[in-house]
């Protein structure tokens, strides 16, 4: 029988001695936040013996905090949480729409962005919407704390830059400045509750003269890695984002795409795809921007 472990820390420091504790064992710790993949992963194919470390009661992975320069979101908050959050939901409206797509109601009672985000697939729903919204992960480990930006998080698929003695506190989001307003889309087989085959978030900051001033795309599901489609951005800036600029941005996101095929789609659906949800996630944005919601 493998052997498991199980333990839930009750402070940062706790927790870093405990990854710093099996490292040095040559034992494997895996971090527990909401549990929506782990439990899966350990039932099928990952059944390799491990020291669960459950980090859900830990205040710093818990709190929001909403100041005027920067957002701080816990990593093991719960989506259902955050969605009750008006004022993180006038902010970050596609942000918390990709949360709000992750598994059924059920599901988000447990599942973070974090987590999500840890999880580490390409096909992450939240992971496009946070580039969009050039956040932060605020890592913590053994030689202190450090920040990664979100679109230099996942390595690979399944993989991360942290270190086996590290693991995520949370997210750092700058405040939207005036006049910005974000919009996350994805394309799935079913209605509902299925991975992404295709993801893309925009977020835009128009001037009075609606014309865009700050742009960022982020593209999921079409690569090893979410994707910063900075030539996307670029195509949007110094325009009012009209369909000839919008057009141009969807034709960077399929030129920066590299998908592969498998049995949810070839490479050529997905590049087509990606660059028509680029398009539509940044007619929504700018539409919020036009409409009075920032």
């Amino acid at each position: 029988m493998s052997r498991f472990g199980y333990v839930a820390p009750k402070s940062v420091a706790d927790t870093i001695h405990l990854l710093h504790d099996c490292e040095t064992r040559g034992e494997r710790a895996q971090i527990l936040a909401g549990g929506t993949d782990v439990i899966v992963q350990m039932r099928t194919f990952d059944r390799e013996p491990r020291t669960l470390v459950d980090v859900k009661y830990i205040e710093e992975l818990n709190r929001v905090s909403i100041e005027d320069n920067e957002t701080y979101i816990g990593a093991a908050i719960p989506s259902g949480v955050l969605n009750e959050n008006q004022k993180l939901k006038s902010l970050y409206p596609g942000l918390l729409e990709s949360a709000d797509l992750i598994g059924s109601t059920q599901i988000q009672g447990r599942a973070s962005i974090g987590g999500n985000l840890c999880n580490s697939s390409p096909a992450g729903d939240t992971i496009p919407a946070l580039i969009a919204n050039a956040a932060k992960c605020l890592i913590a480990g053994t030689h202190g704390t450090r920040n990664v930006p979100v679109e230099d998080f996942v390595t690979g698929v399944g993989t991360n830059c942290m270190t086996r003695t590290e693991f995520l506190l949370g997210l750092i989001l700058p405040r939207p400045r005036p006049r910005t307003q974000d919009a996350y889309l994805r394309f799935i087989p079913r209605t509902e509750m299925d991975i992404a085959v295709v993801g893309a978030g925009v977020s835009l900051t128009l001037d009075h003269d609606r014309v865009c001033t700050h742009a960022r795309v982020g593209i999921g599901a079409v690569a090893p890695t979410p994707l910063l489609v900075t030539k996307a951005a670029e195509a949007l800036i110094g325009t009012q984002c009209d369909e000839t600029s919008l057009q141009a941005a969807a034709d960077a996101c399929r030129a920066a795409a590299s998908p592969i095929t498998d049995k949810r789609g070839t490479v050529v659906y997905r590049r087509k795809v990606v660059g028509v949800l680029c398009y539509r996630a940044g007619v929504i944005a700018r539409d919020r921007i036009l409409n009075g919601q920032n």
